[in-house]
């Protein structure tokens, strides 16, 4: 098993009367639902259930360390209306076609894996940051118009 913890309230420091268990594997996670769903735990009978979002521990250091990689300068664009699937990858990709990238970043709901549909590309000059801007605004990105202005 990976770890539990029992939430207690802020307040009266008494549990919730519910936990979370963090599997390494669905598989897991449905075994245990199978054996432990509907007994009971001190006279008390128990649900267990597999949460969608896994609070995992492994998607924040992903965004975490997306965000130390970034390396920020002033010459920088902002990027909108990304498609839900750009990565932070892509994008670098993408606008290193026309100009010198020095980083680029997706930016993800907080906590989560998930796209906020905007993200950030650093250049080493202003030059570049213009020819991005005057080359990819209206272009397609995996089939969603994106916008470039300088952020």
């Amino acid at each position: 098993m990976h770890g539990s913890y029992v939430m207690y309230d802020k307040y009266s420091g008494r549990s919730r009367r519910f936990a979370f268990v963090t599997m390494k594997t669905v598989e897991d996670a449905n075994a245990v639902i199978e054996k432990l769903n509907g007994t009971e735990i001190g006279g008390r009978e128990i649900k267990v259930n597999v949460t969608e979002k896994p609070l995992s521990s492994s998607d924040l250091p992903l965004s975490q360390s997306e965000e130390s990689q970034f390396i920020d300068s002033p010459h920088k664009v902002y990027v909108g209306n990304l498609a839900k699937t750009v990565t932070t990858d892509t994008l670098k990709k993408f606008f290193s076609e026309k100009g010198k990238v020095l980083s680029a970043k997706v930016s993800r709901v907080p906590g989560t894996s998930k796209s906020s549909g905007y993200g950030f590309v650093t250049f080493s000059s202003e030059d570049d940051v213009e020819a991005a801007i005057s080359s990819f605004t209206n272009s397609s990105l995996e089939g969603q118009k994106i916008r470039v202005n300088k952020a």
